[in-house]
């Protein structure tokens, strides 16, 4: 059982990903811009300060592991 969900996580992964590539292939520079600001702005909308506090310690936190490892 445990093998089929690996197998159908992986070819989710690689739709997702096929997906992806054609839509970069129509798509400019414009497009992704404007979906970014209107995910940002829905972010906004529904998140409190906390969030992005608690969200940008995450990231320096995994940026000071990455920059220790070196």
């Amino acid at each position: 059982m445990l093998a089929m969900a690996k197998e159908s996580e992986e070819r989710r992964r690689q739709t997702g990903h096929e997906g992806g590539e054609k839509t970069a292939a129509t798509h400019g520079k414009d497009f992704y811009q404007k979906i970014g600001k209107e995910g940002g702005e829905k972010t906004a909308a529904t998140h409190d300060k906390q969030f992005y506090q608690e969200n940008g310690k995450k990231g320096g936190d995994k940026t000071a592991e990455e920059r220790h490892e070196k």
